[in-house]
């Protein structure tokens, strides 16, 4: 498996492009809406929860959709298997400490963000 690491000046590239292009890449109707975020802050208890699954191996990210039509990280563990662990109730949010689904983020660019290289 990868280490899935890359150097800050790469990660710079990333982002400044992203930022760059993520309106042109939205049909005009939803240019400049805030739709597409910049970021996303979670918790670090989120993900220790999260981490701290039986059997959690990995982590996946799925990109969802509010109802105000704002893209959101959603993210879960991922076992051995390469498959999502989720809790046994479609309307959990936990299961009685079992798997937990994140998503309530501080999304920026409507949390204020510090300046970073990654986002100056």
């Amino acid at each position: 498996m990868p280490n899935h690491l890359i150097s800050l000046d790469a990660a710079k590239e990333m982002t400044a492009l992203y930022r760059r292009e993520m309106n042109t890449i939205l049909a005009e109707p939803f240019r400049d809406q805030g739709i597409l975020a910049v970021s996303e802050t979670f918790d670090r208890a989120a993900f220790d929860t999260l981490l701290s699954e039986a059997g959690c191996a990995a982590v996946r990210i799925y990109y969802g959709m509010s109802a105000d039509l704002k893209v959101h990280a959603v993210v879960v563990g991922v076992n051995s298997n390469n498959e999502d662990i989720l809790p046994s109730s479609a309307n959990a949010l936990t299961d009685d400490d079992g798997p937990v689904i994140l998503e309530e983020s501080q999304r920026d660019p409507m949390f204020d963000t510090p300046p970073s290289p990654l986002n100056p």
